[in-house]
């Protein structure tokens, strides 16, 4: 494995000994990192926490070592096998010796200060009984990282092996792209309230304000950092001239085109970045009812809704409902009055955002597929009962598997008599490619995540 050309701040939160109290960047990362590798809790959770108590200084440093390491753990855990006279029970351990491994291999930190400042982690962390351990694995592998890395060579994908059968099932000619992609960091992507400000003026204000930033090539308000920058010093996204959302999800408002008068229900809204784009693209809606099962996700919705200018009891937001129910359960939630226009955006693998969270590759099993093509099958089924005759439902997926995309569609139009196709339509070039049913997108190296969307009309009756 190369080393990057981008240089790494081995970071000032490591050295000298500390207080437990007093975390530093390496072991504020191996806290975040265990329970994903343990399967236990995903790094959306973990993390945010750790930034918090992390110095500003090591914000971007603690990205890195989580999201790197959670990104090649699969490789690294049998890199280091070798090296181990047992396998460790410790998650956190685990995570120091992952972390250790990913300065070594993979970032431009001397190794003598990943290897100590790794051990002093663990003495943070109060493990001054496995310091010696953890030093001399890290220094086995120094001394053989050419050895190893070359009979590890085998799991360098650093996917797991029922995800990379079925990738090599669905996907042939492309596994080896989407896999590469996978393990690529995401670049930033932005998306300008077109209700506020233009693309074309928000984007000279980020090139005069010295930012590397150019427009996306499919998506129609979206920006696209061509370096890494920090969020913070973007104009503009405190006051919700800019979200931070990537290319594919953006074409989802666009597709289902909301017109003026029309009730429109997003469906598994939560976090709420497409309800926000909806409203901008169509603020004279009649009703937009915003609905997910889960209240803490549901108060992100209220938060990006208020940045966009919409804050919850205002009358911009009069005819916004966000709702707090199960999707499924009609009767929790719905007035009986048909909606135009359905964003169902399912549950799934998540599997074409990989690199965006790369503990999904460690959270997800093989068995999680048939739960949740049930739950988009369900889904499907109860919310078009919902759909107003002559209404359109757009359904999407984060996802690459066909089971949860193609072949999903393909059975309810198969079992659904009133039940169409319709064309994907874009201002632009639509990116991805024609399936039988729908427009897959795979995530692409500096350009968009893996994404799935289908477009459906309920045919009137007689």
């Amino acid at each position: 494995m190369s080393r990057p050309q981008t240089p790494r701040n081995p970071g000032k939160g490591g050295t000298g000994r500390s207080s437990r109290r007093e975390l530093g960047v390496r072991a504020l990362a191996a806290q975040a990192l265990g329970p994903a590798l343990a399967g236990e809790r995903s790094l959306s959770s973990t993390l945010p926490p750790a930034q918090r108590a992390c110095r500003g200084e090591d914000v971007g440093l603690l990205q890195e070592l989580v999201q790197g390491t959670a990104r090649h753990a699969i490789h690294y855990r049998t890199l280091i096998k070798p090296l181990l006279q047992r396998a460790t029970k410790d998650n956190t351990v685990e995570a120091l010796l992952l972390i250790g491994t990913h300065q070594l291999l993979a970032m431009r930190i001397p190794d003598h200060a990943a290897i100590a400042e790794t051990v002093e982690a663990a003495r943070q962390l109060g493990m001054d009984k496995l310091t010696g351990f953890i030093n001399g694995v890290l220094r086995s592998l120094q001394r053989r990282e050419a050895e190893l890395v070359h009979a590890a060579l085998v799991q360098e994908h650093a996917h797991p092996a029922w995800l990379l059968r079925a990738l090599r099932a669905d996907w042939p000619d492309q596994a080896d792209a989407i896999i590469a992609a996978n393990n690529s960091p995401a670049p930033t992507t932005l998306r300008v309230d077109r209700n506020r400000n233009s693309r074309d003026a928000m984007l000279a204000t980020l090139v005069e304000e010295g930012l590397p930033v150019e427009p996306t090539r499919h998506a129609p308000d979206g920006l696209r950092l061509t370096e890494p920058v920090p969020i913070q010093a973007l104009p503009g996204l405190a006051e919700g001239l800019l979200s931070v959302q990537d290319e594919a999800a953006q074409l989802a408002a666009c597709l289902l085109a909301p017109a003026p008068g029309e009730r429109v229900l997003d469906a598994c809204a939560a976090p709420g970045g497409k309800t926000a784009h909806l409203l901008e693209i169509q603020p004279d809606m009649a009703a937009l009812v915003a609905l997910d099962n889960d209240e803490d996700r549901l108060r992100r919705v209220e938060e990006n809704l208020a940045r966009a200018g919409y804050p919850a009891g205002s009358a911009q937001t009069a005819h916004v409902q966000v709702r707090c129910a199960d999707a499924e359960d009609l009767d929790s939630w719905w007035d009986g009055e048909g909606f135009d226009a359905i964003l169902l955006d399912a549950p799934c693998s998540a599997t074409g955002v990989i690199r965006r969270h790369p503990d999904i590759k460690l959270l997800r099993r093989a068995t999680d597929i048939a739960q949740t093509v049930a739950i988009q099958a369900s889904l499907l089924d109860r919310l078009w009962l919902t759909l107003k005759p002559g209404g359109r439902l757009l359904y999407a997926t984060c996802s690459l598997l066909k089971a949860e995309n193609e072949d999903q569609i393909t059975a309810f139009l198969a079992r659904t008599a009133n039940a169409q196709p319709l064309p994907l339509r874009l201002d632009g070039e639509m990116p991805g490619q024609w399936r039988p049913q729908g427009r897959q997108l795979l995530p692409e190296i500096d350009g968009h995540d893996g994404f799935y969307y289908a477009l459906l009309s309920k045919v009137p009756g007689p």
